[in-house]
């Protein structure tokens, strides 16, 4: 006689979310909350800016304003110019150093790697004086030059980039060396194709970062002609200017606007990028 029961019984309890999910959220609606208000103050007039009337008439104006009372061209212009030279200038650099620290025998190299990576602990207001010394004797004082020439050197991308170079086969190499490649074809028929995945988290991390800094160019820039896109709002928002919240929020949006559109577009390659590019 068979005494198993052909169905499990159903469950009576209803699972409860755990306290890291219902922090997550929490912390993902503080995060959000002030960029929903400046969607709202900017698509208002000012007068709803504190009114939030389910009906209130929806407007354009503020991005008018904003475009027109400030050289937000410019400013466009200025910081695609600066996080485009960063960037390639952070590949070719950390591609270099990481490689030359994977792969060649170099006396004491992991010392010196060691000293690459406390630049990760030291926060870089640390050093806005120094570099602001050699900026000034180098004559990169206001220009996109100064603002981006001190984040050339990462140690956070010499450190992930190394980190992938160490997992490629050494075969794939010697393969490439019996074909008659030198280093640099090595490097770039090897090594470069086999690290996309680091190479696109990496750029993704270091132009948010670069779109978004403010410190070191607001001391190094003085006029609009270098004035990055951060810089400029923070002028445009200054209190003696006499520009109201909702002009200022529309001017918000127009600096973050390219940022959200990328990220929208690219989220699943983004966190995919980082799975793959994870530390080994």
């Amino acid at each position: 006689m068979n005494t198993t029961t052909p169905y499990a019984p159903r469950s009576r309890f209803v699972s409860i979310p755990s306290l890291e999910t219902v922090a997550a959220w929490l912390l993902a609606i503080i995060w959000i909350f002030p960029l929903l208000y400046a969607f709202w103050a900017a698509f208002h007039p000012s007068e709803f800016m504190v009114n939030f009337e389910l009906f209130a008439p929806l407007t354009l104006e503020n991005f008018t304003n904003a475009w027109s009372q400030a050289p937000f061209a410019r400013y466009y212009l200025n910081t695609f110019a600066l996080v485009t030279g960063v960037v390639i200038g952070q590949f070719v650099v950390c591609t270099l150093a990481a490689f030359a620290f994977a792969r060649f025998p170099i006396p004491g190299k992991n010392v010196l790697f060691m000293l690459v990576l406390i630049q990760l602990f030291v926060f870089p207001e640390v050093l806005i004086v120094e570099n602001y010394r050699i900026a000034s004797e180098l004559g990169l004082i206001n220009t996109i030059t100064g603002i981006g020439l001190p984040y050339v050197a990462s140690a956070l991308g010499i450190f992930l980039l190394r980190q992938t170079f160490k997992t490629i086969p050494r075969e794939l190499e010697d393969a490439a060396r019996i074909e008659g490649c030198n280093w640099l074809e090595v490097l770039w028929k090897v090594y470069v194709p086999l690290a996309k995945p680091t190479y696109l988290a990496y750029g993704l991390v270091s132009i948010s970062h670069h779109w978004n800094n403010f410190i070191w160019p607001l001391v190094v820039t003085n006029s609009v002609e270098s004035r990055p896109l951060t810089v400029g709002l923070g002028v445009f928002s200054a209190p003696e200017t006499g520009v109201n919240w909702a002009t200022v929020s529309a001017a918000t949006l127009l600096s973050i606007a390219p940022l959200l559109v990328a990220f929208l577009l690219f989220q699943r390659q983004f966190v995919q990028s980082f799975l793959r590019a994870g530390i080994r």
